[in-house]
């Protein structure tokens, strides 16, 4: 069977016993070091990261014995596992050993046949061990990803779009309702780009009026219009070697699309009074919180700029598209504000939870924001309660709750309650699938999702 690369350092200061190793564990497939002392164990580990080490407990060393290459190899490569042996076995030694991180003692003699076995489940616990801390390093750095707060599988596509694009210059489109963090997403394609350490300037063409945003853009010469007292620099210019970011870019007035657009064919501008043509040099960032689709059917967006501003598009799914996120937000936000305000408040309860997951958030991941903070500031006891969320005095509203008139059942997992208000939900409706999605808020494939995750049986009274 062809094996992968495996290194072996093999320590000990009898040569036959080396030499032998080293022949029988060739024949293996593995590739093979040895070394007849301490000192040169550590040299050579230190240059070549073994995957294992087999090593006597007795070195010629006066000051380093097989115990100490066992601690140096583990403090420095805590993954790489170590086999020693001994002619002289004691079961202090064996302990000693064992403490310090072994994964097996071998008394010495031993056949070849009683070491292989021990050399390939010390190798496949390496392999389990460095999966298990790469996959929770990997959690650990997906949960929260440049300040966005997220583990869902949407927000998991979004990072992986994030590592892919940010080296590039591509022009960047992020789509996505008020309040789904598009900002965030913005911040970290810039702050992981090449340009990370140059300008980041943001432009909202909605809170810009009209008659200005073309000078803040491009920047105007003295006399230019009234008012005009002196030359200005454009965030354009401001921009330079960094990123601009256009903010809910549907907004911009449609007359001033064209030139933005000769700007991105072009690579330079003019300003307002000037015939100078100015180089320039940034990655353009784009936003909008309307569907490009309608927009352009609406006259808002014009379709050769927006095909110039797509190279890379993200959705950015709402928060009741990702409601597996709202625990992980709701504690972020708990933690961050009770700090800010020095409330002792160590968690939320279980149906002030059964709130949060009801409530069809229109105003997004900004919206939960704003609960929390209110509720942190409110909250009368260590917890947040329902009495504490400004939904309706802490009852559920009827479009939320699916008109349903029932409590979530005591010391259930948040995964078991969202399954409980679908399949109440569904009870509802007798089943109609559709109108199920209205209630709850979601789109229809996202509730088949669900009903597919939670193995959901669907009444059959009106099933669609």
């Amino acid at each position: 069977m062809e094996r992968k690369e495996v290194r072996i350092l093999v320590v000990d200061d009898e040569p036959m016993m080396t030499d032998s190793l080293k022949q029988n564990l060739a024949e293996e497939g593995f590739t093979v070091d040895t070394a007849s002392n301490g000192a040169q164990a550590v040299e050579l580990f230190d240059g070549s990261g073994h995957h294992l080490v087999v090593c006597d407990l007795q070195l010629p060393d006066k000051d380093m014995n097989g115990v100490d290459v066992l601690r140096h190899v583990k403090d420095t490569h805590p993954t790489t596992e170590v086999i020693v042996m001994t002619g002289y076995g004691t079961v202090e030694r064996a302990v000693e050993a064992t403490k310090a991180g072994a994964f097996w003692f071998l008394e010495k003699p031993f056949d070849f046949e009683v070491l292989l076995p021990l050399v390939e489940k010390a190798l496949e616990r390496r392999d389990l061990v460095e999966q298990t801390t790469t996959m929770r390093q990997r959690l650990a750095t997906r949960t929260e990803y440049f300040n966005i707060i997220g583990s869902s599988k949407e927000m998991q596509t979004i990072y992986e779009t994030i590592e892919s694009v940010a080296k590039s210059d591509a022009n960047v489109l992020i789509v996505g309702e008020s309040g789904t963090g598009k900002e965030l997403i913005a911040n970290a394609i810039h702050y992981n780009s090449l340009r990370a350490k140059k300008p980041f300037i943001k432009v909202n063409c909605a809170a810009l009026p009209k008659e200005l945003i073309e000078s803040e853009l491009f920047g105007h010469t003295k006399g230019a219009f009234t008012g005009a007292h002196a030359d200005k620099d454009g965030l354009i210019q401001h921009a330079e070697q960094g990123s601009l970011l256009l903010d809910e870019i549907a907004e911009m007035p449609v007359e001033l699309q064209p030139k933005l657009l000769r700007v991105l064919q072009e690579r330079s501008y003019r300003k307002l009074g000037s015939e100078r043509t100015y180089p320039v040099d940034f990655r353009l960032i784009t936003s909008t919180n309307r569907l490009p689709a309608d927009a352009i059917r609406d006259g808002a967006l014009r379709d050769d700029l927006f095909y110039r501003i797509s190279t890379i598009t993200i959705h950015v799914p709402p928060l009741r598209e990702r409601s597996e996120d709202i625990q992980l937000l709701a504690e972020h936000f708990l933690k961050m504000y009770a700090r800010k305000y020095q409330r002792s408040i160590s968690g939320i309860s279980q149906t002030a939870y059964q709130r949060l997951f009801s409530h069809t958030w229109p105003g997004n991941v900004r919206e939960l924001q704003n609960v929390l903070e209110r509720a942190v500031l409110l909250a009368k006891s260590n917890k947040i309660e329902p009495v504490d969320l400004p939904f309706d005095n802490g009852s559920l509203p009827e479009k939320n709750a699916a008109g349903a008139n029932w409590d979530v059942p005591p010391n259930m997992t948040l995964e078991e309650i969202e399954k409980f208000v679908i399949e109440r939900t569904l009870q509802r409706t007798g089943g109609n699938k559709q109108a199920a999605a209205n209630l709850l808020g979601i789109y229809r494939p996202r509730l088949y999702s669900k009903i597919k995750k939670y193995k959901i049986d669907i009444p059959a009274l009106t099933a669609s």
